[in-house]
């Protein structure tokens, strides 16, 4: 028997990196099928016996594979950031419409301004600042994917915003101001109350 022929069909199976968890032992057709439906795409890494460390799929012979037509995503500095910055400071804004509404609630009473910090301070309104944080989160997001940026990584973390925040700059090979930011604000606030 020649080499060849005792190379076992694990030899030959594809590994893939999505949601930030080792998927896989699928072979070639298998890994083609997952780059058609769009769950990998440029910059997804694979892995299969023989390389050194995970690839980016453009470097590997599945490149043919993914749709050329389409250029790679943008990153770094030619993503925008602007609904990125204000969730960063989520908690302050969020806090802030807090007071917004207790205000609206409670504008009728003799007893407004006790009662406006008070239902604040209890947590009332505390739907709000959680709203306002995913809704940004959702927004940001789907300004990454209109820019091309494969956010299968993190797109179930909206929920949790400071997880989104630091899988996003990670993405996107960002530093962590924006999640240290958002961080930071969040202390402030339970500090403040």
């Amino acid at each position: 028997m020649t080499a060849t022929e005792q190379s076992s069909p694990n030899d030959k199976l594809w590994f893939y990196e999505s949601g930030g968890e080792r998927k896989g032992g699928v072979s070639e057709d298998e890994i083609i099928n997952i780059i058609k439906s769009g769950t990998l795409s440029q910059g997804s890494v694979v892995w299969k016996k023989g390389f050194a460390d995970w690839m980016k799929i453009e470097n590997t012979e599945l490149r043919s594979h993914l749709d050329e037509s389409m250029p790679p995503p943008l990153t770094g500095e030619y993503v925008k950031n602007t609904v990125i910055w204000v969730l960063a400071f989520g908690p302050i804004l969020g806090y802030m419409l807090e007071y917004f509404v207790a205000g609206s609630v409670y504008s009728d009473s003799q007893y407004h301004s006790y009662l406006v910090e008070r239902a604040v301070s209890k947590g009332e309104f505390w739907y709000i600042t959680l709203i306002l944080n995913i809704a940004l989160a959702t927004w940001d997001e789907m300004q990454l994917k209109k820019a091309g940026t494969n956010t299968n990584r993190f797109h179930g973390w909206v929920w949790l915003v400071p997880v989104y925040l630091y899988q996003r700059a990670k993405a996107l090979k960002h530093n962590q101001a924006y999640f240290i930011v958002w961080i930071v604000c969040f202390v402030l606030i339970l500090a403040g109350t």
